[in-house]
């Protein structure tokens, strides 16, 4: 059987997006005959802004991502913080820098999933998957949302958790918080879900 080529593309300020994307790509790397490929797309800020606002070094073990390698890729986990309820504008220019891909629709058919960070509770978990889907749209991807396929952890009131049927979430309230245990386990879930969408669609093309 072929491999199942899974891009999971992040972008991470703080690092709360950049933990979850390795719990995704845990969990899609845990279906056989998935090579699932963390790739972060470029920073926008300069080294001055990000010192003031005391961003950490990025992972350097993670690539930076061009977008005519997205074509390369069978299926997608785009993963990103929110601003004002969209993804964040770095991940938005990467998404404009596509435009090729768009012309000659590249893209289409392929799934993609799409995970999170919100600040708080009013900061966008639903609206800014929800936003982001038109990007998508535009290239004939098919979005893969995660449903309540999460079972008993898409309806914990014990706990705050972010994530919701649109795919794995977390919040980071004023930064200091990270990723929970049962967010953790929900990005490996979403990993492998989308991971065994996107095979089962490999070996089962859309007829022309």
């Amino acid at each position: 059987m072929a491999t199942t080529k899974l891009y999971i593309v992040y972008y991470s300020l703080y690092g709360h997006v950049g933990t979850m994307a390795r719990e995704v790509q845990r969990g899609a790397n845990a279906v056989q005959g998935v090579e699932a490929t963390l790739w972060q797309v470029p920073e926008t800020l300069s080294d001055v802004i990000l010192q003031k606002m005391k961003a950490p070094a990025k992972a350097d073990d993670v690539p930076e991502i061009r977008p005519e390698q997205l074509a390369d890729a069978d299926g997608f986990l785009f993963g990103f913080p929110s601003r004002f309820g969209v993804m964040a504008a770095q991940f938005k220019a990467f998404f404009d820098a596509t435009h090729e891909l768009w012309e000659s629709q590249a893209l289409a058919g392929k799934p993609a999933g799409i995970f999170w960070s919100t600040g708080f509770h009013g900061g966008g978990q639903e609206l800014t998957a929800l936003t982001a889907v038109t990007q998508l749209a535009h290239h004939g991807m098919i979005f893969v949302p995660l449903g309540y396929t999460f079972g008993s952890g898409m309806f914990e009131m014990n706990e705050v958790k972010g994530g919701s049927s649109y795919g794995a979430g977390t919040y980071a309230a004023d930064g200091s918080r990270k990723p929970t245990e049962l967010e953790l386990q929900q990005a490996f879930h979403q990993g492998k879900y989308v991971a065994e969408i996107t095979t089962k669609l490999k070996n089962k093309p859309l007829s022309a």
